[in-house]
């Protein structure tokens, strides 16, 4: 959006805009809408779903809140770690899944969301070494699977119809969106929010 308005006020302002081409002040709007385009529109929302990467005091993190976009950038991040040449390499990343509107049930049962997590890691092609979940009453479970390449997590809030995943895993080893791909498939959530990580940069593991 930001780039949109630059674009007009570097031509003219919108007054000044609206009084050249003569068109009344409530079609002003609709018609500047017309003169950019669904393109620019496009171009923003698309903006707007890509991960952005932020850096700040020894710390690499991604955010996305879009699922397309995030699994298209993920994919790739599985054949590097970190996949793009502007990231500072490291030993492994932590992506932190919100899931949000899940299916209530598959929230409430130990063995329901040990099964998950469990396809979760064997659809990954992770290495498992051994697994513990626990029932809470009166709601939740908690519960990790431990894998050779780290260790995937969860907690749940069944009356919520919300999960909080954790996905540790070290690089090129695993094909986490796929255990993304199963989480959505057990737990059917309507909202997804995904943060990445980076864990044990290089500069401040030789610091």
């Amino acid at each position: 959006m930001a780039n949109t308005f630059i674009l007009v006020s570097s031509a003219l302002s919108l007054s000044a805009l609206g009084a050249a081409i003569a068109v009344p002040a409530s079609g002003r709007f609709s018609w500047l809408k017309r003169l950019l385009g669904v393109k620019a529109e496009d171009q923003v929302s698309k903006a707007a779903a890509a991960p952005v990467v932020t850096r700040d005091e020894g710390w690499t993190l991604i955010k996305c809140d879009d699922p397309e976009s995030f699994g298209v950038w993920l994919n790739r991040d599985e054949r590097g770690l970190p996949f793009g040449l502007e990231e500072e390499p490291s030993l492994g990343s932590h992506l932190l899944i919100e899931l949000f509107g899940c299916d209530q049930k598959s929230l409430e049962l130990e063995k329901t969301v040990a099964s998950a997590m469990h396809q979760a890691a064997v659809d990954s092609e992770a290495t498992i070494v051994a697994e513990s979940f626990h029932e809470f009453k009166p709601y939740g479970v908690s519960g990790a699977v431990i894998i050779q390449e780290s260790h995937y997590t969860i907690h749940t809030w069944p009356e919520h119809g919300y999960a909080a995943v954790d996905l540790f895993y070290c690089g090129g080893a695993v094909a986490v969106h796929k255990a993304v791909d199963a989480l959505k498939e057990r737990f059917q959530p309507e909202r997804i929010k995904f943060l990445v990580v980076r864990r044990g940069l290089q500069s401040e593991v030789e610091r």
